[in-house]
């Protein structure tokens, strides 16, 4: 994929396709709207840079953006449909529909983030990608722009999402959105550690690469465990971090 022109459009075909499962959500699973919209709009963000030029390599990063919704779109599916999903996207999809709207939003992008994004990044960075130090440092770099997307995005949440956010949310906004910027930046290199440790156990074969991805289930399962407890969660997300980390090989 490396070199060949970004397709805009295809990125947009992943917001249609988001807008379609907004669309049709179940009574029953309106609580995920937040998320889903959210993540169209990012999504959204992520086409208009793709035609800014924004990226070193725009057709690697359609094709990631595509891989990496399908890992949404494959358990919000399935749980809709009654199969078994990933801890993560279940804990993420049972949660109190009465919970505040933020608060679904943080646990999904922690599924997302944590669970599907370094699977989605093997995916798409062969082990051609990573004995080519030159070709993985530009892989990193634009992963590290997607997150100045996603910040932006999340700024602009404030004025999309501003009815449902309380009095307090919006005294604090200021530090929220400092946290939001360290997450996201704390998040993104403990990611891009995952990715190369589930690279290395693809290398091996066998059973070690299904067993780092259950590692990885179980960690985004606990780190969610955090979210559901009473509390600021932002505020101990400063703290605590957002992100998780995969025991080196």
């Amino acid at each position: 994929m490396s070199g060949t022109p970004g397709d805009p459009a295809r990125v947009l075909a992943v917001a249609a396709t988001l807008q379609d499962r907004l669309d049709a959500l179940p009574a029953d699973a309106t609580h995920r709207a937040t998320f889903v919209a959210v993540y169209r709009r990012v999504t959204l963000g992520v086409a208009d840079a793709v035609a800014a030029g924004s990226f070193e390599d725009p057709g690697w990063v359609v094709a990631w953006d595509e891989v990496f919704a399908d890992q949404f779109l494959a358990a919000h599916d399935a749980d809709l449909a009654g199969e078994p999903v990933p801890r993560p996207w279940r804990l993420a999809f049972t949660a109190d529909p009465a919970m505040h709207p933020l608060g679904h939003l943080l646990l999904a992008m922690n599924a997302h983030i944590n669970f599907d994004l370094p699977q989605s990044l093997v995916a798409v960075v062969t082990d051609a990608d990573f004995a080519d130090p030159a070709l993985l440092a530009r892989r990193d770099r634009d992963h590290q722009r997607i997150d100045e997307v996603l910040f932006a995005r999340l700024r602009a949440e404030d004025a999309e999402l501003g009815w449902k956010v309380r009095r307090v949310d919006r005294l604090l906004g200021p530090l929220h959105r400092w946290a939001s910027r360290r997450f996201l930046r704390e998040s993104r290199e403990k990611v891009w550690h995952n990715t190369g440790v589930l690279q290395r156990a693809r290398a091996e074969g066998g059973p070690a690469y299904r067993h780092r991805v259950d590692e990885l289930d179980v960690l985004t399962s606990a780190k969610i465990s955090e979210f559901l407890r009473p509390g600021p969660v932002l505020l101990r997300l400063a703290v605590q971090g957002f992100g998780v980390t995969l025991p080196p090989s």
